[in-house]
This record gives C-alpha cells, structure tokens and sequence, in this order.
C-alpha cells in the first residue's frame, strides 16, 4: 500500500533549489519509502531521530541518501496513511534537523 505524500509548502521549496538530477533521486527515494514509511522497527524504510544533539525530533523519521548527502526528514500520520515531508536539505552541520524542529514547531507537528 502506498501512503499519501504530503509536502510543507517550505519542503517544496527546498526540493525545487535541488539541482535536477539530484531532485529525481530524491523523489524516486520518497516513493521507495512512501510504500511503507514506517519506521524499521515496524518493518518500514524511515529511520527514527529521536533526541539528537539537544534537538526533540521524536516520532520524526527520515531518509538517507548517502551518495548526496541529503536528508528527508518527515512524519508519519498513521490514521489518514499520510507521510508528511517536513524538510529536505543537506546534512552539513547538523542544518537539517535544526530546520526539522523550527518546522515542527511552526506546524505543531
């Protein structure tokens, strides 16, 4: 079962300022994962954050694309099937997951 892709009007923006190629392997990885975007403990793809470096982002989950060094942070709304994309963005300096939480927060998320 595909889950229903839901993207932050800033989440947009930031999969736009991807350079072409780039965009194409991310949206291809959020497909992949929007199959079951669980996290792996509950047989899923995303990987769970946590508490990370004095940033709260329980019960956000993300995607690694090592090769590019991008990050997709997102939230499972399991009642509707919706995996919300919050933030995509390079990993440097931990940017990615403070962005994360001031989206969180902006969003109530």
């Amino acid at each position: 079962m595909t889950w229903t892709i839901e993207f932050l009007s800033e989440a947009e923006q930031d999969l736009m300022k991807l350079d072409g190629s780039v965009r194409a392997q991310v949206l291809n990885g959020i497909r992949k994962v929007s199959t079951n975007p669980l996290p792996v403990s509950q047989g899923g793809y995303g990987k769970p954050l946590g508490h990370k470096n004095g940033l709260n982002l329980t019960n956000l989950l993300k995607i690694k694309f090592r090769g590019i060094g991008i990050r997709v942070v997102y939230k499972v709304e399991v009642v509707d099937n919706i995996m919300k994309i919050i933030v995509i963005s390079a990993r440097s300096d931990e940017q990615v997951y403070k962005e994360a939480l001031l989206r969180r927060e902006k969003y109530n998320l």
